[in-house]
This record gives C-alpha cells, sequence and structure tokens, in this order.
C-alpha cells in the first residue's frame, strides 16, 4: 500500500510541475476542466461521458508523454541533432494522433447533440 501511495504523490508532483512549466499541458488540462460539465450536458449518458472525458485524458497522458521524452533527449543530447529530432517529432505526431482522435470522439457527440435539440 505504501508503494501506491508514494507513486500516487510522485505523479502528483510531477502533474504540478509539468502543470506550471509546460504550456501545452496547461491548455490541456483547462480544456478537460471545461469538458467536464459541457459533456454531460451534451450526453447526459454515463457511457459517453466516459468517451468524452476518458479521449481528453488519453490526449493528457500523450502529451506528458511526449513531454517527458523532450525532456530526456535534452537531457542526454543538448545540441540539435537529425535522430533526436525524429524522436520528439514522433513524440508530437502521437499528441496530434490523440487529440484527432478526441476531436473525432467529440464532432459525433456535437454531432449527436445538435440532431436531438434541433
Amino acid at each position: 500500500m505504501q508503494r501506491i501511495f508514494a507513486a500516487f504523490f510522485n505523479s502528483k508532483r510531477a502533474l504540478a510541475r509539468a502543470f506550471s512549466t509546460e504550456h501545452a499541458v496547461r491548455q490541456e488540462l483547462l480544456l478537460l476542466v471545461i469538458a467536464l460539465p459541457l459533456a454531460w450536458i451534451i450526453t447526459g449518458d454515463a457511457w459517453r461521458y466516459a468517451a468524452l472525458i476518458g479521449a481528453l485524458l488519453v490526449v493528457v497522458a500523450v502529451e506528458l508523454l511526449n513531454t517527458a521524452i523532450e525532456k530526456l533527449c535534452d537531457q542526454l543530447h543538448p545540441d540539435q541533432h537529425d535522430s533526436i529530432g525524429y524522436v520528439k517529432d514522433l513524440g508530437s505526431a502521437a499528441v496530434l494522433m490523440s487529440l484527432l482522435m478526441a476531436g473525432l470522439v467529440w464532432c459525433v457527440a456535437l454531432w449527436q447533440w445538435l440532431d436531438r435539440v434541433l
């Protein structure tokens, strides 16, 4: 149980640091906070709500992994290097894919919501 608590506090500390230092993390967490009530208004259904919020949580998770990759690359090789740049670009592409997935889920939910209310 002690390991679980330690892991939780390590994660909490890392998330707070990422929030204070990474603009993209702040943007995505702000979007998540805005989405929490909005998703319920749009869906009113627990499973769809979970899908909408889950899609945004995936975006935040991928952004955190991308940030970790970039920080590690910068630590290991601070100078510009083609291979390191490619690794960073792959992380950025992963964030893009997660954003596209979240956008798709939200667009479908909004479409269904508009179809119901109009």
